[in-house]
């Protein structure tokens, strides 16, 4: 297991709980009740610890090593229907972005989400994450196919952004994201966004327009990371943490702001702790927030959708 620098105290917990279990196993001592106060105190740290994340240590946890990524949601939530679907029809298939249909409880949905890659070898065969202007393109096909057969989308968010590369600006990233913009809006099927980690920038709004808008606890949702702004107002890296919190980019801060529409639980010590739970809470409130939307007709979805982002911010004309 990997720990966080600001989990030291449990890291330390457990240690002596792993030393009790090899203790235990041997035969030698009977370890029972030191093994249960063991288990019951890094449970009792943990809760402690994390009731009171301050902004850049949730960015931390946001990004931890053992978090569920979006292929492992998608296959868990549709137990292992989701059938993913290639390319743009244009130029090629963007590993970073991946989508396809699955049933989730017998329903089927339009799920389209960033894949970061679970080691080095897949980070650099994902782009970590970081799609190019076809993975927008491949998700706005995807979208409108979902559309055609009146299947309602959802969209996983965890991406550090749209990937910034010379080649991707030559290919329109920024049209690209401009155009998914325009159509989200506009479609007539049910679209639910859930940020379930990073949600850095452009990269995170090409696939964040919906009729629900909604962040795990743990997660972050800004213009820009906490160490490029740093890098930008303080000339260095070594102010994130005071960038985290000027930004406001928490679920907390972005549900006050009105930003976003809900926020899902998370197990004590964030998703990679227990990740069948997480699977199960993003679940459950993908079929809660669909079954209502469902009673909404297009035309009235779409008015609101639309009302919502435009909402948001306010500007004068001199």
């Amino acid at each position: 297991m990997t720990f966080l620098d600001f989990e030291k105290p449990i890291q330390e917990l457990w240690e002596q709980l792993d030393k009790a279990k090899q203790t235990h196993e041997k035969g030698k001592v009977d370890m029972s009740t030191t093994i249960a106060d063991l288990e019951n105190k890094i449970q009792e740290t943990r809760k402690e610890i994390y009731s009171n994340l301050t902004p850049w240590q949730k960015v931390q946890v946001s990004r931890h090593p053992e978090r569920p990524y979006v292929l492992a949601y998608m296959n868990a939530m549709t137990d292992n229907t989701f059938q993913e679907l290639h390319g743009d029809r244009s130029v090629k298939d963007d590993k970073a972005m991946i989508g396809g249909f699955g049933s989730i409880d017998g329903k089927t949905f339009m799920l389209i989400g960033q894949q970061k890659g679970i080691n080095t070898k897949m980070r650099q065969y994902r782009n970590f994450g970081m799609a190019n202007p076809e993975g927008y393109r491949k998700a706005l096909r995807l979208m409108k196919l979902a559309e055609k057969f009146n299947k309602p989308i959802v969209t996983l968010i965890d991406t550090p952004g749209a990937h910034p590369g010379l080649e991707a600006e030559e290919r329109g990233q920024g049209e690209a994201i401009a155009r998914n913009l325009l159509e989200m809006s506009q479609l007539t099927v049910p679209v639910i966004c859930i940020v379930i980690g990073e949600g850095a920038s452009g990269g995170a709004l090409g696939i964040g327009i919906g009729d629900k808008v909604l962040m795990l606890e743990h997660t972050w949702y800004s213009v820009i990371s906490p160490e490029s702004c740093s890098s930008i107002l303080w000339r260095s890296w070594d102010f994130k943490e005071q960038a985290a919190t000027a930004l406001k980019l928490t679920a907390e801060n972005m549900l006050e702001q009105k930003l976003i529409d809900g926020i899902i639980k998370e197990p004590i010590g964030g998703a990679h702790v227990n990740q069948e739970e997480s699977f199960q809470n993003v679940k459950k409130e993908i079929l809660k927030q669909v079954a209502k939307l469902e009673k909404i007709e297009a035309d009235k979805r779409i008015e609101a959708r639309i009302e919502k982002f435009s909402s948001m911010g306010v500007f004068v004309e001199g």
